[in-house]
């Protein structure tokens, strides 16, 4: 895997790397704006982290939030985006667009529905459901509690992906990105 940073992300999607469309492949359903996404995920991320933050003082009173763990989940945003170029083989390329509220990896290389599953899930699960289990487990790790209040609602996008790769893509099919969009095909 060779990570190639591409700066800020210029809203066109010609000029991002992606795999030459494959013949008979379905085009995801899916939100394919890229900026609308963006802001869609950012705002339900919101509605999310107020539950979380709820369930939270539920547990153990509004004193033991620690706003320490909102400045650990903004400093997973970059590790977040590298546990997901990990699951790539190839070169993977970072984007960056900050003003949009993207921080976003891709790769021009097909991947098989397990590895795509992965791939969307694995910085989710390490700083989001792995913390919050850890605070559930132990209250007093308020800390990985409050963090998790927000990194679980910034995983949004990528539950969405998960959500699209178990319902449209069958057994055996593979997934890979053209421009903004994701597909899918049998080989």
């Amino acid at each position: 895997m060779k990570i190639i940073y591409k700066g800020k992300y210029n809203g066109d999607s010609e000029t991002i790397p992606h795999h030459d469309p494959m013949p008979n492949a379905k085009r995801f359903d899916e939100i394919s704006d890229v900026r609308k996404f963006g802001i869609i995920m950012n705002g339900l991320a919101i509605i999310v982290a107020a539950f979380m933050f709820l369930m939270m003082t539920m547990i153990s009173g509004i004193k033991s939030f620690d706003i320490n763990g909102s400045i650990l989940a903004m400093l997973s945003l970059l590790p977040h985006e590298l546990f997901h170029a990990c699951c790539f083989k190839k070169e993977v390329y970072l984007y960056a667009d900050l003003k949009s509220g993207l921080l976003f990896v891709t790769g021009p290389e097909t991947m098989s529905k397990a590895r795509a599953i992965i791939m969307n899930l694995l910085p989710n699960i390490i700083f989001g459901f792995l913390p919050f289990t850890l605070y559930l487990i132990n209250h007093h790790f308020t800390l990985l509690g409050s963090m998790s209040v927000f990194t679980i609602g910034m995983g949004l996008g990528d539950y969405y992906n998960v959500i699209n790769i178990i319902k449209q893509m069958p057994k055996g099919a593979r997934t890979y990105m053209y421009k903004t969009a994701s597909y899918w095909y049998l080989p």
